[in-house]
């Protein structure tokens, strides 16, 4: 069915039903009013009212990054687990000193024409079905990494987003980190030349998994929510909690997905490319052999680009080499007249010898390979977000620009999963393989699949 784009109402004000008790009473005086109720009403016409989707490991570092925006109001979060909501408002209480309505069910929260935006932080197979009824309701979008489970998901949200005119920010925060931004523009300007390669890395110590076993969901579990689009299945331990990024690809996208995603966007970056011309792939499993990971825990990929550029990915999931050393992650960057390394904490600028002639650290505080990020990157991400909804500031990872670094990671995973190397189309991105080709998309549970536009 054609969406009919008139049906969506344009913004609220705090009129709307459900905000005014919010603030006190839209008839109180402004002198019987807290500072922070009375600042509110002043700042109505630019408040935004946010709703978090999925409150496991990302929340707290969004949650604090949120916190410290300006005339934002945290009114809904939802989950499929009625803990991690129970988790969320003990967390909100004790920064914020009030509560978020409870809801696990994202349908509902869409129908709430007072909510402007939409904070996802899923499972992978959650983030372009629930970006795209968000947009379809008229909200806008931060949306976690990865942006899509797939290459056919990354269309579909880019068309959403134009047709619907609503600002979708993927949460690859780096792009908002001031260090890296200052050695990217460098970078472009020829400080190390040409530059042609680039090696991103991620090395962490990921333990045994649990080998699934069919039992009844958890406690306070919906287990048909939490599978969303995804094909239906019997619930098996120990999937809700994390550990579906490693059952299969029902709900995950791997450890590419899971963090290539972050690195491979700074390679692209700072080398100013598109879409692959040749993409291969070496992967396998190395560690805990009869554990119940189902995919790679490492992988090499090259991907090679025109005028002679190329990025290199090794991951590593469970061997922390160099973690201490280069905190478990970052990217290289070589050019014809010296190289620079780039992570989260700081850039080193090398001459074509080798030698170092600068090192700038950062002052960010934002996570590395741990658990949950957050930190000032994703406070600068989420402002940047809040300022194109309001003044239309560019975005510094648009959703258009954003797919195709993902597309690097979903290229990845099909090599692998086909077992074959392949050429691309630069300029559409398709794959010149039939066989691969197959992987574009995915089976999804009736009624699930998102609108064509």
């Amino acid at each position: 069915m054609k969406l009919n784009r008139r049906k969506f109402l344009k913004g609220t004000t705090l009129a709307s039903a459900g905000i005014i008790t919010a603030v006190g009473g839209l008839y109180a005086s402004p002198n019987k009013l807290s500072a922070k109720s009375y600042s509110r009403i002043i700042g109505a016409n630019d408040r935004l009212n946010f709703a978090f989707q999925g409150l496991g490991r990302r929340l707290p570092g969004l949650l604090r990054s949120t916190l410290k925006l300006k005339n934002v109001d945290i009114l809904y979060f939802c989950d499929v687990m009625d803990k991690q909501i129970t988790k969320a408002n003990k967390q909100l209480n004790k920064l914020a000193g009030y509560s978020a309505i409870s809801e696990k069910d994202i349908h509902n929260i869409f129908d709430d024409k007072n909510i402007d935006v939409i904070i996802m932080a899923t499972p992978d197979h959650w983030h372009a079905y629930g970006a795209c009824k968000a947009m379809e309701a008229n909200k806008h979008v931060y949306l976690e990494k990865p942006c899509s489970h797939n290459m056919m998901e990354s269309e579909v949200i880019v068309n959403h987003q134009k047709y619907f005119n609503k600002v979708v920010q993927m949460g690859n925060q780096q792009r908002s980190s001031l260090h890296t931004k200052s050695i990217i523009k460098k970078i472009h300007e020829g400080i190390i030349g040409k530059a042609y390669n680039a090696v991103a890395f991620y090395n962490n110590n990921r333990p045994r998994v649990p080998n699934q076993i069919v039992t009844d969901p958890p406690e306070g579990l919906d287990w048909n929510l939490f599978q969303g689009p995804a094909p239906r299945r019997k619930y098996t331990h120990d999937t809700w909690d994390y550990n579906w990024r490693w059952y299969g690809w029902d709900y995950g996208t791997g450890e590419a997905g899971n963090n290539a995603t972050h690195e491979l966007d700074i390679g692209r970056w700072a080398l100013e490319v598109d879409y692959p011309n040749d993409v291969s792939v070496f992967a396998q499993k190395n560690h805990f052999i009869d554990d119940g990971w189902t995919m790679y825990d490492n992988m090499e990929a090259k991907f090679k680009f025109s005028k002679n550029k190329s990025i290199n990915w090794n991951g590593r999931s469970r061997n922390a080499f160099g973690k201490q050393r280069d905190g478990g992650r970052g990217t290289i960057v070589y050019g014809t007249e010296g190289s620079v390394f780039i992570n989260r904490g700081e850039y080193k600028l090398y001459d074509i010898k080798g030698d170092i002639i600068e090192n700038v650290k950062s002052f960010d505080k934002e996570s590395g390979v741990e658990l949950g990020g957050g930190g000032d990157m994703t406070t600068r991400h989420l402002q940047n977000f809040t300022d194109s909804i309001r003044k239309g500031i560019v975005l510094n990872s648009p959703i258009d620009d954003a797919v195709i670094s993902q597309s690097l990671v979903h290229y990845a995973n099909i090599s692998y999963r086909s077992d074959r190397s392949f050429k691309i189309d630069e300029k559409s991105g398709l794959i010149y393989d039939k066989d691969a080709m197959k992987l574009w998309s995915r089976k999804y549970e009736p009624g699930w699949k998102i609108n064509s536009i």
